[in-house]
């Protein structure tokens, strides 16, 4: 019982991760319909900022995210000007081909800036642990889950309760009413783009404090935000917490009952099962 116990634990504090990590993906998708394939890319190099701030400028990772949110803030708004903003009107699949050419060139950035070693960030306290009612549960682990629940919180009152926010839920659902209003697109994508990349920054950084980092990890982080991001729905971030923490717990129980190796299986089975059954996601609005 202790055992299943802490698999559970395990899995929700990993699915808490998971959310941070596809709310990015699902802002951008659901706002810009640009499924954007250099979504794990990105993540990685909020991942590698934080390791920059932490080894080389000193600060706690978790007090400089906002720090690394800033700085990816900054590189998705000139990203989005600079280049998206030009295929903005474009079938999605010369957005797949660019963003997957992005994603691509990060890579290998990363690799040439900080080679293919594997990197982590380990703050003074990352070894210690908290026990309650025979659960062990790291520190680090816990307060990087209760960090990526806020902020996916806090984006989803931004987006419900904010001028701003409306303003990027009213250009999802009819760019030309919104036009009738006063909404600028260009630079409104831009933003919407932004924040997405600030909220990828921010999962890198929480991501680095709980696991090792690396140029090429960015591959299998978007597949698994592509498949949260399915599984709880693009209407809501609350969805997103929902899909984080059903794979985060899919992927614990499997590797307990089954076997590791076949986590990834089971997590991409119930996103199949999921766009068969309830294709908007769990809570996904149906029309």
């Amino acid at each position: 019982m202790d055992l299943f116990l802490q698999v559970l634990v395990n899995g929700i504090l990993q699915g808490g991760l998971y959310a941070i990590m596809a709310l990015g993906l699902a802002l951008v998708w659901g706002v810009l319909n640009i499924v954007n394939l250099a979504h794990g890319a990105f993540i990685m190099v909020g991942a590698y900022v934080s390791w920059y701030t932490f080894t080389r400028l000193g600060f706690d990772p978790f007090l400089g995210l906002p720090l690394t949110a800033v700085v990816m803030f900054a590189l998705g708004y000139a990203v989005q000007r600079g280049i998206l903003n030009l295929i903005a009107r474009a079938p999605m699949f010369n957005t797949l081909l660019i963003t997957f050419g992005m994603e691509v060139v990060l890579t290998y950035l990363a690799q040439l800036v900080f080679s293919a070693d594997f990197r982590t960030i380990n703050p003074s306290y990352s070894g210690q642990n908290i026990s309650v009612v025979g659960v062990t549960i790291p520190l680090v682990r816990l307060a990087a889950f209760c960090v990526a629940i806020l902020l996916t919180l806090i984006m989803w009152y931004f987006l419900l309760h904010t001028k701003l926010g409306r303003a990027i839920r009213a250009t999802a659902q009819n760019l030309s009413a919104a036009r009738l209003y006063g909404v600028e697109p260009r630079h409104l994508y831009a933003v919407t783009f932004g924040l997405g990349l600030a909220l990828a920054g921010a999962a890198g950084g929480l991501y680095g404090t709980v696991s090792q980092i690396n140029p090429y990890i960015g591959a299998s982080l978007t597949a698994k935000s592509f498949a949260i991001a399915i599984i709880g729905g693009l209407d809501t971030p609350l969805g997103v917490i929902a899909g984080g923490l059903v794979l985060g717990l899919i992927e614990a129980l499997t590797a307990l009952y089954i076997g590791p190796t076949f986590s990834d299986v089971a997590s991409f089975g119930v996103l199949v099962l999921v766009l068969i059954v309830r294709p908007t996601g769990l809570l996904g609005k149906t029309t």
